[in-house]
C-alpha cells in the first residue's frame, strides 16, 4: 500500500507541476509580449496599460481555463471509451462520434444563426450543445450496434463505421456551408478546425460544469470499468449490470464530446493519445487512470493551444491542426502495433 501511494504521488505531483507551469506559460506567451509584473497587475485589476488588461482578462486567462476543461473532457471520454470497448483504438473522433456531434452543432448554428444577434446565449449555451449531444449520442449508439455481436465488440467494424459516418458528416457539413448565410458561415469558421478563440466566461462555466459532472460520474464507475477489462461475462458474474452501465457511460461520453465540439469545434486525437500515456504511467487501474488522464488532457491541449498562437504569429493556427499533427503519427504507429489483433 505504501509503495502504491508513493508511486501515485511520484506521478501526480510532477504532472500537476507541469500543468501549472503550462498554464502560467500560456498566459505569458503570445504574439503580444507581457511581462510577469504586467500580468500580475492585470490579474489583480491594478493600474496597467488598457491593452494588457484586455488581453489578459478577456483572451489569455479564458483560453487557458477553457483548454484545461476541454482537454480533460476529451481525455476522460477517450479513457472511458477504451475501457468500455476494451480496445486501445477506441476514440470519440476516430469512431465518428465527434463527426456526429459536429454535424448536430453545425445544424443548430445554421438553423438558429438569425436569432444569435438578438439572443447570443441561445447558440453557445442552448441549441448548439443540445444538438451536438444528440448527434454524438446517435452516432455512438449506431457505431456500437454495428460493431457488437454475441461474441463481443469488433473494433475493426467500429473503425469502418466511424470512417463512413465521418465521411457522411463531412459531406453534410459541406452542404450546410454551401447553404448557410454570412453569419452562420462566420460561426462555422470559428470551430470547423478546432479553435479556442471563442473562449467566453459562459462557455468556460459550461465546460467546467460538464467536466465536474463527468469526472464524478466516471470515478463512481472506475471499479466497474476495471471489471470490464476482464470481459463482459466476467463483469456480469461480478453482479454488474453491463447493459445499464454501457448505456450510461456512452451517454455521458456523448454529452462530453458534444459539448466540447459545440464550444471549440473538432479537436481530434486527445482522447486517443492521453489514455495510452496514462496507462504507461499508472497502469490500467481506472481509479488512478481517470484523474491522471484529466490532468494530461488539459496539459496536452494547453501546449497545443500555446503552439497554435505563436507558430505563425501574429496569425493563429487552429488548435485542431496541432493535435492532428501530433496524433496522426501516433495512431499510425498504434495500428502497426495492433496488426493481427483486430
Amino acid at each position: 500500500m505504501l509503495i502504491v501511494r508513493y508511486q501515485t504521488r511520484h506521478i501526480f505531483v510532477p504532472t500537476g507541476l507541469l500543468l501549472l507551469a503550462a498554464a502560467i506559460g500560456s498566459i505569458f506567451i503570445g504574439p503580444l509580449p507581457i511581462s510577469i509584473q504586467q500580468a500580475i497587475k492585470a490579474l489583480l485589476n491594478q493600474e496597467v496599460a488598457p491593452h494588457v488588461s484586455l488581453v489578459m482578462q478577456q483572451v489569455r486567462v479564458p483560453r487557458m481555463l477553457l483548454c484545461l476543461a476541454i482537454g480533460a473532457i476529451l481525455a476522460l471520454s477517450g479513457t472511458v471509451m477504451q475501457g468500455l470497448f476494451r480496445n486501445p483504438l477506441a476514440d470519440p473522433g476516430i469512431i465518428g462520434v465527434s463527426g456526429g456531434a459536429a454535424l448536430g452543432a453545425a445544424l443548430a448554428i445554421v438553423i438558429f444563426a438569425p436569432l444569435a444577434e438578438f439572443y447570443p446565449l441561445l447558440l453557445t449555451l442552448g441549441t448548439v450543445p443540445v444538438f451536438a449531444f444528440f448527434g454524438g449520442s446517435l452516432v455512438t449508439f449506431l457505431v456500437y450496434q454495428l460493431g457488437s455481436n454475441q461474441h463481443g465488440t469488433s473494433v475493426a467494424i467500429m473503425l469502418l463505421a466511424g470512417v463512413a459516418i465521418s465521411a457522411l458528416a463531412g459531406a453534410a457539413l459541406g452542404l450546410l456551408n454551401y447553404y448557410a448565410d454570412e453569419q452562420a458561415l462566420r460561426d462555422l469558421a470559428l470551430w470547423s478546425m478546432g479553435s479556442m478563440a471563442g473562449a467566453t466566461w459562459p462557455n468556460i462555466a459550461l465546460a467546467w460544469a460538464t467536466l465536474t459532472t463527468l469526472f464524478v460520474c466516471f470515478r463512481q464507475d472506475a471499479n466497474k470499468l476495471n471489471a470490464f477489462l476482464l470481459g463482459e461475462p466476467e463483469a456480469r458474474h461480478m453482479g454488474i449490470q453491463v447493459e445499464v452501465l454501457k448505456r450510461r457511460l456512452i451517454l455521458l461520453c456523448a454529452a462530453g464530446v458534444g459539448i466540447s465540439v459545440s464550444l471549440c469545434g473538432m479537436i481530434g486525437f486527445v482522447g486517443l493519445i492521453i489514455p495510452h500515456l496514462g496507462r504507461m504511467l499508472v497502469g490500467p487501474n481506472h481509479t488512478l487512470l481517470l484523474p491522471l488522464s484529466a490532468l494530461l488532457g488539459g496539459l496536452l491541449l494547453l501546449i497545443a493551444d500555446t503552439v497554435s498562437r505563436v507558430i505563425v504569429a501574429p496569425a493563429e493556427l487552429p488548435v485542431g491542426i496541432i493535435t492532428a499533427l501530433a496524433g496522426a503519427p501516433f495512431f499510425i504507429a498504434l495500428l502497426f502495433q495492433q496488426r493481427g489483433k483486430i
